[in-house]
């Protein structure tokens, strides 16, 4: 049977899905038509219900929880990996509401910390999530919310550090900053769906187990990304939360669902919006 699955060209995600994609792990009979794209295109695709398996933000999730079902496995949280809100020297003294802030994608887990964080800083400018350095540089922005690679880029281009959104939410919390999860349509057959899951779980054990397998996958779309930056990144990003959740991953989510209905960002989530393992 094949299957849409739209992935990241970050490292993280070519990392975690090269094993199912490649036929180097049991798929249980699934194959798969790639989109590959940046998460926030992955997030627009997912408004207009056209991928069948898709990453996505948890922020975008939360939007089409109606149709989607998010899996155990293949999720980004952690510790001390959170966005980074930075800017130019000297650094503006607070974000106001007249404050320009670039940001990675409206749907973005990114935006929607920062907005828990900072709601008074409404004026936003949206970007793509490599070009929002150059754009705080340029002076289009004030102050920028950064992703992915970048948080090990920002300082190698004079820019510094106004807060770390991870930091606060742990802070707040105690617990992993969720970032984003692999869901599926709800169309799918639960058993389907349940198949899907365990073979996105064998994909991530493989690529721990053997990180060199992957290694030309993910540098094929790493954009020229030093090879440390690489490491770096997929070490950030992969870790026995993308394997599977576990009660620490899951009571994370649902309190960032939690937070950011209180602040009125999104919806009520359906009580079934986690896949039972």
């Amino acid at each position: 049977m094949r299957l849409t699955l739209g992935f990241s060209t970050c490292p993280n995600d070519t990392f975690v899905f090269d094993a199912m994609v490649h036929g180097k792990v049991d798929t249980e009979g699934l194959s798969f038509d790639v989109v590959m794209a940046d998460v926030e295109e992955l997030n627009r695709r997912a408004f207009l219900h056209d991928i069948q398996i898709t990453k996505l933000s948890y922020h975008a999730y939360a939007h089409v929880a109606r149709n989607y079902s998010l899996f155990q496995a293949g999720s980004a949280l952690g510790r001390k990996n959170g966005p980074l809100v930075i800017g130019r020297p000297p650094l503006p003294a607070s974000l106001s509401g007249t404050s320009s802030i670039a940001i990675p994608g409206r749907y973005t887990t990114a935006n929607l910390l920062f907005s828990i964080f900072f709601p008074e800083a409404v004026s936003k400018q949206m970007y793509l999530f490599s070009d929002i350095e150059d754009a705080v540089l340029r002076g289009e922005a004030d102050a920028g919310v950064i992703i992915h690679e970048n948080r090990f880029t920002y300082q190698q281009k004079g820019l510094e550090q106004i807060a770390d959104l991870g930091a606060l939410w742990e802070a707040k919390t105690g617990l992993p900053i969720p970032l984003g999860g692999i869901a599926a349509d709800r169309s799918l057959a639960l058993p389907l769906r349940k198949k899907i899951d365990r073979v996105i779980k064998r994909s991530v054990v493989y690529a721990l187990a053997h990180p060199e397998s992957s290694a030309f996958f993910v540098k094929k779309f790493a954009r020229s990304m030093e090879e440390h930056v690489i490491r770096q990144h997929i070490s950030l990003y992969v870790n026995d939360f993308t394997v599977s959740l576990g009660e620490e991953g899951i009571l994370a989510i649902s309190t960032l669902f939690r937070e950011a209905t209180k602040c009125r960002i999104i919806p009520e989530l359906p009580v079934d919006f986690l896949l039972e393992e």
